[in-house]
């Protein structure tokens, strides 16, 4: 088996699977490194190839010896000693290079506005259920709520203000929300893109493969948990999260847990 190895516009071999494997053990190669062989219809990351490990075990291969003496990419003016496959190599290393820019903090500032434009809808459909009585009394409400001076005053208010709007209100902002919810999940599990990052051309993926990312990780870890934790802890999370993000890797927060980053699409 010849396998063929590909990083940053420069390609590298070929090489046996056990050489592969032993560059895999000594990091000489690294799992986001592009590979191909016979049988491939295209290139594909190494950790998608071994599934996260240090050592590929293709179905059915019978192995042979040695090992090679230096890693594939020290020499940054090397060309690929065998060009059975080289335009695809050439090509292919470029549009990963190009897949794996990091999005930039304005792109995923605009992104993260979008989306949150995307709920305002839900604060807004109670209004349709009111009549002019009802709306007389929200405006009192808010006013007095203005001029509570302890908490127990607001509460209290806050309490008649959510009693005063119907149950079908409730209901609609309820339906929305899942609506909205579902939409995120299945666009995040899919492409690995809300609403927003889909607008602004940017996608979420996994910070070592540069894979798509389970939806677990993606909408659960990234979204639902950070939308409680900044109701709960506004605007302390919120700063701290984005925070992490003008780091070199500029994972946020929420990214590092996920383990996921934001590349351009």
């Amino acid at each position: 088996m010849q396998i063929y190895l590909a990083r940053n516009n420069q390609q590298a071999g070929p090489y046996t699977l056990e050489q592969l494997n032993q560059m895999l053990a000594s990091q000489q190669v690294l799992l986001t490194d592009l590979a191909w062989h016979q049988g491939m219809s295209e290139w594909k990351a190494l950790g998608e190839l071994t599934q996260g490990k240090l050592v590929y075990e293709p179905q059915g291969y019978v192995s042979t010896p040695p090992a090679p003496e230096h890693s594939p990419f020290q020499n940054t003016d090397y060309t690929a000693t065998n060009t059975s496959r080289p335009s695809s190599a050439s090509s292919n290393s470029r549009t990963q290079a190009t897949k794996n820019e990091l999005a930039s903090i304005n792109q995923r500032a605009l992104a993260k506005i979008i989306d949150m434009l995307l709920w305002l809808p839900a604060a807004a459909l109670p209004s349709f259920f009111l009549n002019a009585d009802q709306f007389e009394q929200l405006s009192g409400l808010q006013k007095k709520m203005q001029a509570a001076t302890t908490s127990d005053q607001a509460m209290q208010l806050q309490t008649e203000l959510f009693q005063l709007i119907p149950m079908q209100a409730w209901q609609a902002v309820a339906i929305y929300l899942l609506i909205m919810l579902g939409i995120q999940a299945f666009l995040l599990a899919k492409t690995g893109q809300s609403i927003g990052k889909r607008l602004t051309k940017i996608k979420i993926v996994d910070a070592e493969t540069d894979e798509k990312v389970s939806l677990m990780r993606v909408f659960t870890i990234r979204s639902i948990i950070f939308i409680i934790l900044n109701m709960m802890f506004m605007p302390f999370i919120t700063i701290l999260d984005y925070g992490f993000a003008f780091g070199a890797k500029r994972q946020a927060l929420h990214d590092k847990l996920a383990k996921t980053k934001v590349v351009k699409q």
